[in-house]
């Protein structure tokens, strides 16, 4: 039996870097859930374009681009009658603080993204592209969202 597993290096995002995926994440969320359009099905997904490194990318059957990687929004945040962002289901009335609920989803996504930059040492010219929102299945193409493209420094 072979092992298949990629050899790579994690190397963690700085926290210039964290604080920009932050800034950018929790302006893309606040926005979808102030327009009212946080629902079960709504995903925050992205895709990482590594200076040097090309990749195969899918498609959606409409021929949409697929993510490099989706988080549910639903698992973190749920939307309340005033169009905000509170904490989900799956955490305890009360116990939880809204900060807590964000930093559980962005740990998640920071991981994500340190594992498709990776193969780099450095993650200076590394693009991010974020989009949130609410798709169509099976052709992919979006309802809803809204997006934002930042480069890493």
């Amino acid at each position: 039996m072979r092992d298949h597993t990629p050899d790579f290096k994690m190397h963690e995002l700085t926290n210039e870097n964290k604080a920009l995926i932050r800034h950018t994440v929790q302006q893309l969320l606040e926005k979808l859930a102030a327009d009212g359009k946080l629902t079960s099905d709504t995903l925050l997904e992205f895709w990482v374009e590594v200076p040097g490194i090309r990749r195969s990318r899918g498609t959606f059957r409409g021929g949409f681009l697929m993510p490099d990687s989706f988080i549910y929004i639903s698992d973190y945040f749920q939307p309340d009658a005033s169009c905000t962002l509170t904490p989900g289901v799956a955490y305890p009335n009360g116990e939880i603080t809204l900060d807590k609920v964000w930093d559980d989803l962005l740990d998640e996504l920071y991981y994500q993204i340190e594992i498709f930059t990776s193969p780099v040492s450095s993650s200076r010219g590394v693009m991010l592209e974020f989009w949130a929102g609410n798709r169509q299945r099976p052709e992919g193409e979006w309802l809803y969202a809204v997006d934002r493209k930042v480069e890493l420094g």
